[in-house]
């Protein structure tokens, strides 16, 4: 292997993810305000050897039992969350993608597709939503598709150098998995993300004009509980986002509030920080994120118990991990809305200049969360506290 593509020892690869991390809050605000693809930050984050998290380490990255587990990068997007949820999305969504090839994919696919993520540097865009079927698959003469039609919400597509994508077949009414360059003759990658949140996700229209699948190209999911295991991956780094999100809120209200705070007229106190009633609020906004991560973290060890298990992966431990995900997703998921708005009412009136883009936590965390409604995950919960019902496997659980 590339002696320049091998893993930093611990040290290194801290100092390296900190300066990213200051780069990027550096700027996160000005770059929520102008929404757009971050292709230099983008290339931070490759710079840092965050791309092969979810390699296996027998094909040059970083994951695998003696190296990186599901925790550890959750971890690390719950870091990116707090100062940009934006390229934390993407970096999650970058190793949901390397995971589907790792669960779906033969054995010359993962060769083929993790090795060249590690010697290539690819960055993979997302458009799989089978709830989306507007795009189209036709089978043509060679084994392979040919694909007809439209996906919206393709993540990190826009600047990507392969996608996954699943398209519908209307004779079986199944929609069909596949890898495909992103620059392939017939696709067109769409700037026209413009939501109130999450804003440089790169979440836009992708197109297909007779876009070729060879039958090498297609991913053939298994009819086993390890393969389901893509859905909590997924589910696992939209909570992690959401909890990065919660406590990013709560670090930016400190740092104003310490800074800027002025002690309410009737407060009775002489310095901010010494105001009951801010430090009740305060002790609110921690123990939300707190206990949301408590909950993520809970998780994420019970998916690196169930990823470890391999092919011998039962159902009932599957369970286990989605039950215990949405656990942790219902509690971020309001962490994350509430620390948004309690940020303005710690820091008041002037915390709520243009510039600041305060709101942004609010807003990102806003057009996430609706994504998933959140009543169907209590509902889930729920039935399971009542009559020991656990979810079965879906597109969300």
């Amino acid at each position: 292997m590339n002696e320049a593509l091998r893993p930093l020892g611990r040290e290194q690869n801290e100092a390296r993810f900190t300066a990213l991390l200051e780069a990027l809050r550096a700027n996160a605000a000005q770059r929520d305000l102008a929404g757009g693809h971050a292709a230099a930050e983008k290339q931070r984050i490759a710079d840092a050897g965050l791309l092969t998290l979810a390699v296996p380490r027998e094909f040059g990255g970083q994951f695998g039992k003696d190296g990186v587990r599901w925790s550890d990068i959750y971890a690390t997007i719950r870091a990116l969350a707090r100062v940009d949820s934006a390229l934390a999305h993407l970096l999650g969504f970058q190793c949901l993608q390397v995971a589907s090839v790792e669960l779906w994919g033969n054995a010359a696919q993962r060769s083929n597709w993790l090795q060249g993520t590690v010697e290539q540097r690819w960055w993979w865009g997302n458009a799989v939503n089978p709830i989306d079927t507007r795009l189209v698959a036709q089978p043509d003469k060679e084994g392979g598709w040919r694909l007809h039609g439209k996906k919206g919400f393709c993540s990190g597509t826009y600047g990507s150098q392969m996608m996954t994508v699943s398209a519908h077949d209307p004779a079986t009414g199944s929609p069909v998995f596949a890898v495909v360059p992103t620059t392939r003759a017939g696709i067109t990658v769409h700037d026209d993300w413009d939501p109130i949140g999450q804003r440089q996700t790169d979440s836009g229209t992708v197109s297909f004009e007779n876009v070729a699948v060879r039958a090498a190209e297609v991913l053939q999911r298994p009819d086993t509980p390890r393969a389901t295991l893509r859905t909590l991956v997924s589910q696992g780094v939209l909570t992690n986002l959401f909890v990065g999100l919660a406590e990013g809120a709560l670090e930016e209200a400190r740092a104003y509030v310490l800074a800027n705070g002025r002690p309410w007229v009737n407060s009775g106190v002489q310095h901010v920080a010494d105001d009951p009633f801010l430090q009740q609020r305060f002790g609110e906004m921690r123990v939300q994120s707190l206990a949301a991560a408590v909950l993520a973290d809970r998780a994420g060890a019970l998916l690196d118990a169930a990823w470890d298990e391999g092919e011998a992966l039962v159902t009932a431990t599957r369970a286990e991990v989605s039950l215990a995900i949405s656990e942790a997703k219902i509690v971020a998921h309001r962490a994350a809305l509430q620390g948004g708005e309690q940020l303005f009412e710690a820091c008041g009136a002037r915390a709520t200049g243009a510039a600041l883009a305060f709101d942004r936590f609010w807003r990102n965390a806003r057009v996430h969360t609706l994504h998933d409604p959140l009543d169907y995950r209590l509902r889930d919960v729920g039935r399971f506290t009542l009559l020991r019902e656990v979810p079965q496997p879906t597109l969300y659980t």
